[in-house]
């Protein structure tokens, strides 16, 4: 969760400007390094697709490499491999991003490879027949792993058949079915200059960026609409057991939460840093995992989405287990709902998450991205000293109202891979 956090993070030379299409650009000078990072981020993902699309989004993620009107395969993925520097891309449920990590004297060289994959791809369809494989083999690669599945899984459950709860992969009946007028749609769909954030970390001055970017992206659209997203509003609590052959169970329980634009979200980033955040001194580790040694793997997670978010908690341990499991969870989440922080416990909880802020800044890839995304949702990046006096703003009072609202026993869903 420290990742959502820094989508409001500001350093020192940092700068934001706007293309003449409208495309957002942000940069951060950094004059002691000889690594720079760059990439674009767009608001399309996998929550984007229609029904028959499912997969789509990820699926352009890949086919996006394989060819554009000046360049093979072979030549994208050397264009960077060549001098030391990297190439990748991710997609989410939200969006999609393509970025590059490299040596400074490679800046132009990297923008103008990603401006040619973002406006040039070509899609050849010999290339999508090959990459259907390759994707079908990631979804058969993923399903062996039920500690990853189950977080998907879990997600569609609670969404119960909208567009946010399904698998970023899709189907193997999806993938197979994609051909280039489905990929050529969605991005006229989705890839309009409005949808998209440049972002930056790196020894560049901010005259010679703005040229650059000027030079690459400052072109014209075949779209300029902005698609409306459809919210979700039906949850309805549900309990399922999943029949798979594992030597452990697998146990998700939890219930939807505010969203990336709702105020009490801090707060409940706060509240999951002590239930069970990334510090091993988290509640339910040292209450379930070291006192009873029921269950290696024990965690809890806060995700926002636009207009929706997901509270929930993951453990795996023996079957046998597992009903105790679940009552110690909740008996942690009890005390919240009754009980305030102690003055001290607040503040220690505060000084560890700006503590873990703090050392996410050190990742500059990492950096880079959630300036892009900070951008795209917000319009703005929030200063360090914003942030911080945001999280120290956060009372025992909020904390106790925010546990009644998310931490509802009958409110919560469960999914179980027995």
């Amino acid at each position: 969760m420290i990742s959502e956090l820094i989508l409001y993070l500001q350093v020192e030379n940092l700068n934001s400007f706007n293309l003449s299409n409208s495309i957002r650009c942000i940069h951060q000078q950094v004059d002691t390094s000889e690594v720079s990072h760059f990439g674009i981020t767009i608001k399309a993902g996998s929550r984007d697709e229609t029904e028959q699309e499912q997969g789509l989004a990820h699926f352009i993620e890949h086919c996006i490499f394989k060819g554009t009107t000046k360049r093979k395969p072979f030549h994208i993925l050397s264009r960077l491999d060549a001098v030391g520097g990297e190439i990748n891309a991710y997609t989410t449920k939200e969006e999609t991003c393509i970025y590059g990590s490299f040596l400074n004297i490679y800046y132009e060289r990297a923008i103008e490879l990603i401006a040619d994959i973002l406006f040039n791809s070509t899609f050849p369809s010999h290339e999508i027949q090959k990459e259907k494989d390759v994707i079908i083999d990631e979804i058969n690669s993923y399903m062996d792993s039920p500690s990853e599945q189950i977080f998907d899984d879990f997600e569609d459950q609670l969404y119960n058949g909208h567009p946010i709860g399904r698998n970023i992969l899709g189907t193997i009946e999806s993938v197979k079915s994609f051909e280039k007028k489905q990929v050529l749609s969605f991005i006229s769909r989705n890839y309009s200059p409005q949808n998209i954030a440049i972002s930056s970390v790196g020894n560049i001055k901010l005259t010679k960026f703005i040229k650059l970017c000027a030079k690459y992206f400052d072109r014209e659209f075949p779209s300029s609409t902005v698609i409306k997203r459809v919210p979700f509003n039906n949850y309805i609590p549900q309990h399922n057991a999943v029949s798979r052959d594992t030597h452990q169970v697998h146990t998700m329980i939890g219930n939807l939460a505010y969203d990336m634009h709702n105020d009490k979200r801090r707060g409940l980033i706060l509240l999951n840093n002590v239930l069970g955040g990334q510090g091993l001194n988290n509640r339910l580790n040292l209450n379930i995992r070291e006192k009873f040694g029921l269950t290696y793997s024990i965690e809890s997670n806060y995700v926002p989405y636009s207009d929706s978010g997901v509270f929930q908690v993951y453990f795996s341990g023996e079957k046998k287990s597992n009903p105790r499991i679940v009552k110690l969870i909740h008996k942690e989440l009890k005390k919240f709902r009754e009980t305030k922080l102690g003055i001290n416990q607040l503040h220690l909880a505060k000084q560890q998450l700006k503590g873990h802020i703090a050392l996410a800044q050190e990742n500059r890839v990492g950096l880079m991205l959630a300036l892009g995304k900070s951008l795209l949702l917000f319009d703005k990046v929030d200063t360090n000293q914003e942030i911080f006096d945001q999280i120290e703003a956060i009372s025992s009072s909020d904390i106790l109202e925010i546990a009644n609202e998310i931490f509802v026993e009958d409110q919560f869903s469960s999914l179980t891979f027995i």
